[in-house]
């Protein structure tokens, strides 16, 4: 029985809360709160399960000496990047490997600091840290290098997503963390702190990339981009103003020493009408080179009353979950999923 300890009950711990009280062969040891209002809550309470017998907790201490084989870790990425480091690091060295799908995908993208010392802290705990999710996690990670295989020769591979914020409840994270509503005229948000956040959390992507493809990354340049709202537009988590921020695209792209170029284009939208026929679904990847190869991935909520935002929470847990066999087995340190055999330009 593996023991495992949920990390933070937002809209996705709370989901990933009630696959780990579902699993048969996971034990629910511990769960670490932010708030004193779920402190001493009963996690079934608080994940709408019977009850459990195992009481949320905002000490931190108490979650550190809680014997666990796994911790869960599923707080909203914050301002700064690096502000959950010291968090991480704690756990890691008590002897816990942690899953988080808040960062930590390709550590050493942030520079040496930042790497060593959560990697000295998984040396010190014997246990791996495994940064895994959906987009970052998978998309570009697992599923377009993997489909690298196809080719004899690659020249460039592209990226594009598209997330619809119409149906986001959450206030903090549509307006906060998405951008959505800002006003150009107070500050140009690609230049400002969301722009060092997803800087930060997406170059990893790039780098977990030049690490597969065996190859460098040499540069890395930015082309974002802000639609303004035409009128006043209503949607889940509030108001947006005529003349504010209705859609963010941050884009990079990625260029290596091996002559390929890497684009990735994240759209979120408080109306895909906004973008004509600019929006397909959800994600699409395109690979040029020998031959072309050109996919689509959509992931959408089979329950018509259910929030179409399920879904995407659904899978960023069920990839974490499922990962849970490969960081137990992997040795101490930085644990990153590589794709099966991706494209190589040599052999040697």
């Amino acid at each position: 029985m593996i023991r495992a300890i949920q990390w933070a009950t937002g809209a996705l711990g709370r989901t990933s809360l009630r696959r780990l009280i579902d699993a048969p062969d996971i034990e629910l040891v511990g769960v670490h709160v932010y708030g004193a209002a779920k402190a001493g809550v009963d996690a079934g309470t608080i994940a709408r399960r019977p009850l459990t017998g195992v009481l949320a907790t905002s000490d931190i201490e108490a979650t550190l000496a809680t014997p666990a084989d796994i911790v869960i870790h599923t707080p909203r990425i914050t301002l700064p990047y690096d502000a959950l480091a010291e968090d991480v690091c704690r756990l890691l060295a008590s002897g816990k490997n942690v899953i988080s799908t808040a960062g930590f995908h390709w550590p050493a993208a942030q520079g040496a600091a930042y790497a060593d010392k959560l990697k000295a802290a998984a040396i010190e705990g014997g246990v791996p840290l495994a940064g895994i999710g959906v987009s970052p996690g998978f998309v570009v990670e697992r599923l377009a290098l993997g489909a690298t295989a196809l080719c004899s020769h690659v020249e460039s591979i592209t990226m594009q997503e598209t997330v619809d914020a119409s149906a986001m409840a959450s206030p903090a994270f549509v307006f906060d963390l998405m951008g959505l509503g800002s006003d150009p005229a107070a500050g140009d948000i690609r230049q400002g702190p969301l722009a060092t956040l997803y800087t930060a959390l997406f170059s990893e992507v790039f780098h977990h990339a030049a690490a597969a493809l065996g190859t460098s990354l040499d540069r890395l340049d930015p082309d974002h981009e802000l639609t303004l709202a035409p009128h006043d537009m209503a949607i889940a988590a509030g108001r947006i103003a005529q003349g504010t921020v209705a859609a963010t695209r941050w884009r990079w792209t990625g260029h290596y020493g091996n002559g390929i170029a890497l684009t990735m284009s994240i759209l979120w939208t408080a109306d895909r009408a906004l973008h004509g026929d600019t929006a397909p679904g959800h994600w699409t990847i395109t690979i040029k080179g020998r031959p072309d190869v050109h996919m689509t991935l959509d992931i959408s909520e089979a329950d018509p009353a259910a929030p179409p935002s399920r879904a995407l929470s659904d899978a960023t847990i069920a990839v974490a979950l499922n990962a849970i066999p490969d960081v137990l087995a992997a040795p101490p340190g930085l644990f990153a999923h590589m794709p099966a055999s991706p494209w190589k330009g040599r052999f040697a």
